[in-house]
């Protein structure tokens, strides 16, 4: 009966990010490979969930508070004026947002450009959508984007741009001037663009986020896509949201309601809680973070690896192997579970162009092979414990994990 999978299903496979998680938990690893933390979620939060539950907020249901709530904050922090009434659409999660938003204006057949490496959900919504996704290589080490390389895989047939920033898996924040080049592009083509925004509060180096919606032409052009998940520890409650113009907002709603009706009704009374921190508990979460990430940064870089760009925003590290290391990206990570007990991720997964021919292969033709991702969203005792398994195996081996240098 395989035969009557549908084309689209017959191409996917398991997410390698879940089941290196799963492997984790079988094997009790310690798990540095996805992106949700160990670390219990904010009490209050957890306090208005139970409230929710226990005052019956149990049936399908809209909570409108959040979409006030989300007004507001997109007038305080980028200057955009958004009707909460009709340019919001709260969902399952970030993810379910995003997809909701390619399903609503991505035809078969139109191209949607991305950034690479770039997160595995994108390509198979496109997909999903009938679309065809365009990839855009960042330049490494420092993930720069090339004007011209952008600008040149526009065509014809170009629908939008999907944009992650702060980005995963790189900890990349793109930079004004990236950001007007891209908005340019869009403005000028007429294309709309897609963006995922779950790590703006997450940011290092007293640098801040800035959403492409911001830029001018592009409020009108521009879905934004985020979610509790990140900014507050609760990635298993599935709340997000998209913003956009009135007709995208009402699209996307309307496909939500088709797919999943509602997100889950405790965790949006939960989200009227959340949203409604001061100041001072982002300002908290970037200092916690920012830690962990120097924490890290220190450890990794401690093995051999290779540190030439140190996170500016989300949850990763991504990391280069040492450059005599023989082991591919893949391997290591093999190397990395059987000896020391931590799991982190092949960068490898994240990676779709091949540029061999072209000016990247300054750094290697093989280069998509060379990273390995680390989460480090988990508590002090779980990067503690890992950095000491690492410190143990690589004093064992001589120097790096698997000890195999050329």
């Amino acid at each position: 009966m395989e035969q009557k999978l549908s084309s689209v299903a017959k191409t996917f496979t398991p997410s390698p990010i879940q089941e290196l998680s799963h492997l984790a938990q079988r094997s009790n690893a310690i798990n540095l490979a996805e992106g949700f933390p160990d670390f219990p979620a904010p009490s209050h939060l957890k306090n208005a969930a139970i409230s929710a539950i226990n005052s019956d907020f149990n049936q399908y249901r809209h909570v409108q508070g959040i979409c006030d709530h989300l007004a507001n904050i997109m007038k305080e922090m980028h200057g955009l004026d958004f009707d909460p009434r009709t340019d919001m659409a709260i969902c399952c999660g970030q993810t379910e947002a995003f997809a909701a938003a390619v399903f609503a204006i991505i035809d078969p057949g139109d191209e949607v450009v991305l950034f690479d490496p770039s997160f595995e959900t994108y390509e198979g919504c496109i997909r999903m959508a009938g679309g065809i996704p365009v990839y855009v290589a960042l330049e490494p080490p420092h993930w720069t984007l090339d004007p011209d390389r952008f600008i040149n895989s526009f065509t014809a047939r170009t629908k939008a741009v999907i944009l992650n920033s702060p980005h995963n898996p790189t900890g990349k924040v793109f930079t004004k001037d990236e950001l007007e080049t891209i908005a340019g592009a869009c403005c000028r083509r007429d294309c709309m663009a897609i963006t995922d925004e779950v790590y703006e509060h997450i940011t290092y180096d007293n640098i801040k986020h800035i959403s492409l919606a911001s830029l001018p032409g592009m409020q009108e052009r521009t879905i934004i896509t985020s979610s509790l998940s990140k900014t507050f520890s609760v990635t298993g409650w599935r709340v997000g949201w998209a913003i956009a113009p009135a007709f995208f907002a009402s699209a996307i709603r309307n496909i939500h309601v088709k797919i999943t009706d509602c997100a889950p009704v405790p965790f949006q009374e939960a989200a009227l809680t959340a949203l409604r921190s001061p100041p001072e508990y982002f300002e908290n979460l970037r200092r916690e973070y920012e830690s962990k990430r120097d924490y890290i940064v220190h450890v990794i870089a401690g093995l051999g690896f290779q540190i030439k760009f140190k996170p500016r925003g989300a949850l990763f590290l991504f990391a280069e192997l040492p450059e005599n290391y023989l082991l591919s990206d893949v391997e290591y990570v093999k190397e990395l579970i059987k000896q020391a007990g931590v799991v982190a991720v092949p960068g490898c997964g994240f990676f779709h162009t091949t540029l061999s021919t072209e000016k990247l292969s300054q750094v290697g033709c093989s280069y998509q092979e060379r990273y390995i991702r680390f989460a480090f969203c988990k508590s002090s005792a779980t990067l503690a414990a890992a950095a000491q398994k690492l410190a143990e195996l690589s004093d064992a081996m001589g120097g790096v994990i698997g000890g195999k240098n050329a």
